[in-house]
């Protein structure tokens, strides 16, 4: 049976790709903080958190285009476009509903229409997650942490 990746010269490297990626947020969360003082692990300065996460974004670059070296190379598929407008309309359509309807009408509004992304989704799998996690996030984010969003629209 045929490998999937295909291993020709004239390939892509989705690795290197995404090691330059990470280096690149990485290196411009270094040069943005650039004027924040770092100070210590038991007194840590308004620079401290942004170098550190900086710092590991270059080195996961480093690493993941190390080994993308060593694979072979693949086709890249194209992206496809239906997915993405998807998931872009259910996150605008939360940011709105959440201010007029409330918390539980984005939340299932977000995972619903979410769900049309994948079209290998089944309905009553959607139902039941979408359930448990509009529940587990008005816990979390209204009642554990205080967020000021209204639950309900009334």
């Amino acid at each position: 049976m045929a490998d999937p990746r295909k291993s020709s010269e004239t390939g892509d490297r989705p690795d290197l790709m995404t090691a330059i990626i990470f280096v690149g947020f990485g290196t411009l969360g270094l040069w943005a903080g650039r004027d924040l003082t770092l100070g210590t692990a038991s007194a840590m300065g308004p620079g401290y958190l942004p170098k550190i996460v900086s710092w590991l974004l270059i080195a996961v670059g480093v690493v993941i285009g190390g080994t993308g070296f060593f694979r072979p190379r693949e086709d890249i598929a194209r992206p496809k476009l239906r997915p993405l407008a998807i998931i872009l309309a259910a996150v605008v359509g939360f940011a709105f509903i959440a201010e007029f309807f409330g918390f539980v009408a984005a939340s299932v509004w977000l995972l619903l229409v979410g769900s049309i992304a994948d079209s290998d989704s089944k309905l009553r799998e959607v139902i039941l997650l979408t359930a448990a996690l509009t529940a587990f996030g008005a816990l979390v984010f209204i009642v554990g942490l205080g967020v000021q969003m209204p639950i309900w629209p009334f």
